[in-house]
């Protein structure tokens, strides 16, 4: 596999709604619910904050993805994290995930999907992690508005269990193309 070809770097879950996830040889995708055995997996919201307003929303945050890429610019600004610690249940590289539309369908390995809902919005609990951390996930672009740089959300479309190093897939929706928005 060249560096390059989009991939799973690393899964993770937990059964506890800590802030860190840890890594697994293998997760398994259930449509409709999530990363079996991961506190946030359900069909309605599981996020305690959104669930606590009303727990009847559908949950559009059951998979979070991060690009590995930001781990590589974290650590070349002094903040020491790697995949897992920031909450993430699948760590990619080789794909620009906050460039997809929403609606952009990731095949997972040989047989899971999921649908890019949105974008997760980084939060202070990134500096109780970490101090400067949040600070770190966000920027501006050339026109001045707020990049999330936290990674993407996603439901679960086609179930199976995912591993480090498979490949991904991207299908993106038909046009127009909605651009992501925090979720």
């Amino acid at each position: 596999m060249r560096v390059a070809d989009p991939h799973v770097v690393a899964v993770h879950r937990s059964a506890s709604h800590s802030f860190s996830k840890f890594a697994e040889d293998a997760i398994r995708l259930v449509p409709g619910l999530g990363v079996e055995g991961d506190a946030h997996a359900g069909a309605t919201v599981r996020h305690r904050s959104r669930a606590a307003r009303d727990p009847t929303q559908p949950n559009l945050r059951q998979v979070h993805l991060l690009h590995a890429e930001l781990f590589d610019e974290l650590m070349a600004a002094d903040h020491p994290v790697w995949p897992g610690d920031l909450g993430e249940n699948v760590t990619t590289r080789g794909i620009d995930l906050l460039a997809l539309p929403a609606g952009a369908r990731l095949h997972l390995g040989p047989s899971a999907i999921v649908e890019v809902t949105g974008l997760r919005n980084p939060c202070v609990l990134l500096d109780r992690f970490q101090p400067g951390l949040m600070a770190a996930t966000l920027a501006r672009d050339a026109q001045g508005r707020l990049v999330r740089k936290a990674g993407v959300m996603a439901i679960v479309i086609a179930g199976g269990e995912v591993k480090p190093g498979e490949g991904i897939r991207v299908e993106v929706p038909a046009q127009p193309h909605a651009p992501l928005e925090p979720v």
